[in-house]
C-alpha cells in the first residue's frame, strides 16, 4: 500500500495538501488562541472561543497526523535516519507535552503570565515542527 502511494502520480501530493490543511487548521487556530490569551479580542468570552478553536485545532492535528503517517510509510527508512525529522517528532513531543500543562493547571481559566508564556511556547514549537518539516527533503 505505502509504494502505491509513493508512486502514484497525485497520491503522495494530495497527502502533502492534506498535511498542509491539517496543519493550517492546528496553527491558525492556535494563534486566534493565543492572541486571546494575551489580551486580544477581550469582548470575547474564552471558554466558546477556546471550544471552537481548539476542537478545529484537534481536526487539524489528526488531519496532518493521519496523512503525516501514510507520507511516513513511504519511506520510514529514509525518514528514520534524517536527524531533523527526529527533531521533528520530538518537538511535536514537546509540543503536546506544553499543552497538557497548559489545561492540567486551567490556564484558560487564569490567564496569567504562566499562561502567555505556555502559548508562546507553545507557538515557538509548532514553528520549529513546520521548519523542520520543511528542511527534511533538504538534508
Amino acid at each position: 500500500m505505502f509504494a502505491a502511494l509513493g508512486s502514484h502520480a497525485w497520491a503522495y501530493p494530495m497527502l502533502e495538501v492534506a498535511h498542509l490543511l491539517g496543519v493550517a487548521l492546528l496553527l491558525g487556530n492556535l494563534a486566534l488562541l493565543e492572541l486571546r490569551v494575551w489580551g486580544w479580542g477581550r469582548a470575547l468570552p474564552v471558554e466558546p472561543l477556546a471550544q471552537l478553536s481548539l476542537g478545529l485545532a484537534v481536526v487539524g492535528f489528526g488531519l496532518a497526523g493521519i496523512s503525516g503517517l501514510l507520507m511516513f510509510g513511504t519511506q520510514a527508512g529514509e525518514l528514520l535516519a534524517n536527524r531533523v525529522f527526529t527533531a521533528k517528532m520530538v518537538l511535536i513531543m514537546l509540543a503536546g507535552c506544553n499543552a497538557g500543562w497548559f489545561h492540567a493547571r486551567r490556564s484558560l481559566h487564569l490567564l496569567d503570565a504562566t499562561a502567555r508564556v505556555q502559548m508562546l511556547l507553545s507557538t515557538a514549537l509548532w514553528l520549529l515542527v513546520l521548519t523542520c518539516g520543511r528542511w527534511i527533503g533538504y538534508v
